[in-house]
């Protein structure tokens, strides 16, 4: 580690003190030569934890002769790629070794690529060992899309002496003796689901629907019953808040109004090439694991409109009078619901929506028709926010908008259990679960169904852990594999 690198840790570290004094360090346990990290109780956000990592490998190295073992372990999707190139854009002598690399597609069974056995752990710990002792090493590399190892890069030892093992197995049992720094990296399931996702799209091509049967078939269970109980051995734990919707481009302005407007002033005021059309939608809001409905900021959103459905990630913001919405949509199958509940969601609410849209290529009116409120509203929308508000300036709306979401409106007047009253025609399309729709109080039925699911999944979890199988970790995956399958039946 170069004078400049440790100048720039001690500055960062200057202004941010209670990291510094939280990490400490101790001898390894029967080990009168090499140390390792006090483990820090409190969980850190993430650039608090950054800074408590380079905090640590800065004393390590100091410390500790030969190579610097760090692992970096947490489900798919909690950030732990962009936090390892964190650490190695502040300190780029640093080497980074990714688990993905050491996968084996002859060992992949049912397409599972989270189960345990997958990882080439002969070829990773022969070459941890190599390093250890100095020597250069050929590192796998791994391509998503064909599935298959196509070559390897050569690493030598790092002039920092520092080497990154990170991925979702990064402190296994197999792995642990040889870390002198133990990290986990979390988020939460909402936007883990989201980046787990938009990543898989990008680096294997993958469609959502697969991406998320995917998750709720083998990451989720594989995550609780392997994964998790090793991040509790990590001595930095990290708490990973981004917002993945913060890197959008392309959002949508929206100004919203109760304003009656007629049809012929909207044609007045669009373009004579402008389209007319009617829409039926329902928009079922699905509650993130975990959250109150009427206070959530955070919903998934499945529509169903012209027989088709379509799965809905976005974020709501408001810059008054403006709803700004950062949105991408995917088209899904009904069935991709019991996935989604299979993860903890549960279904909060469903608005049915009648709308007569009028559209030119640069901006869209709408007049809807809530019918669980009773209400009419104008929405004038665009990717331009100046047409957006002149449009809506044109058609007499100024001075009336409602910078709010329709979610958010029926939080703000804690109308959840009155629209909970699905209409019938939805329940037959979706087969729903009685416990959800039959209730003098929808808000208790949806608690109290995601809490049975909860206590199902841990029992059959638990169940898992039990059998008699091969080896410990086999007899989880023998009984994982049955029970996601059949805990969406009963959806």
């Amino acid at each position: 580690m170069t004078g400049q690198d440790v100048n720039g840790i001690e500055f960062h570290l200057q202004r941010h003190g209670l990291v510094k004094e939280q990490v400490q360090l101790v001898k390894r346990r029967g080990d009168s030569v090499r140390y390792e990290i006090v483990p820090i109780q409190d969980r850190l956000s993430f650039e608090k934890g950054f800074l408590a990592v380079i905090r640590a490998c800065q004393l390590l190295s100091q410390k500790n002769d030969g190579i610097v073992l760090v692992g970096v372990a947490g489900p798919s999707g909690a950030g732990k790629t962009v936090f390892t190139e964190k650490i190695l854009n502040f300190l780029p002598s640093v080497a980074v070794i990714s688990m993905d690399n050491y996968n084996d597609a002859s060992r992949i069974v049912d397409g599972n690529f989270d189960d345990p056995r997958l990882t080439d752990y002969d070829t990773l710990l022969k070459n941890l060992e190599d390093l250890k002792q100095g020597k250069q090493v050929e590192v796998p590399i791994y391509d998503f899309k064909s599935s298959s190892r196509v070559g390897y890069r050569t690493l030598d030892v790092p002039a920092s002496r520092i080497v990154i093992i990170e991925g979702i197995y990064a402190l296994s049992e197999k792995l642990r003796p040889l870390l002198d720094l133990r990290v986990s990296v979390t988020g939460g399931v909402h936007f883990d689901l989201v980046k787990r996702v938009l990543r898989d799209i990008q680096r294997a091509g993958q469609q959502p629907e697969e991406i998320i049967h995917q998750i709720s078939e083998t990451v989720y269970p594989m995550y609780k019953a392997f994964i998790e109980p090793d991040l509790q051995t990590a001595q930095i734990k990290i708490i990973n808040k981004f917002n993945p919707f913060t890197g959008f481009q392309s959002p949508t302005y929206i100004l919203k109004s109760k304003k009656d407007v007629s049809v012929d002033q909207i044609k007045a005021v669009l373009s004579e090439g402008h389209t007319e059309s009617k829409e039926e939608t329902y928009d079922i809001y699905l509650l993130p694991p975990g959250e109150d409905p009427e206070s959530c900021q955070s919903y998934l959103r499945m529509r169903n409109k012209d027989g088709k459905y379509s799965l809905m990630f976005e974020e709501w913001v408001t810059d008054a009078p403006f709803v700004i919405s950062p949105r991408i949509i995917f088209e899904v199958s009904v069935r991709l619901l019991g996935g989604l509940m299979a993860l903890g969601y549960t279904i909060a609410t469903i608005l049915k929506r009648n709308s007569h849209v009028f559209a030119t290529d640069r901006v869209i009116v709408k007049i809807d028709w809530l019918e669980q409120l009773n209400r009419h509203y104008m929405q004038v929308q665009g990717k331009e926010r100046q047409i957006v508000q002149s449009t809506a300036e044109q058609l007499g709306l100024e001075g009336s908008f409602i910078p709010r979401t329709y979610i958010e409106q029926i939080q703000l007047e804690k109308l959840i259990n009155e629209v909970m009253a699905l209409p019938d025609d939805l329940k037959n399309k979706l087969s729903l679960d009685k416990d959800l729709v039959s209730s003098s109080s929808p808000k208790e039925a949806l608690l109290r169904a995601s809490a049975d699911r909860v206590a199902l999944r841990n029992k059959n979890l638990q169940r898992g852990m039990s059998q008699s199988y091969s080896t410990q970790r086999d007899k989880n995956i023998s009984k994982l594999a049955g029970f996601s399958s059949s805990d969406r039946r009963g959806l």
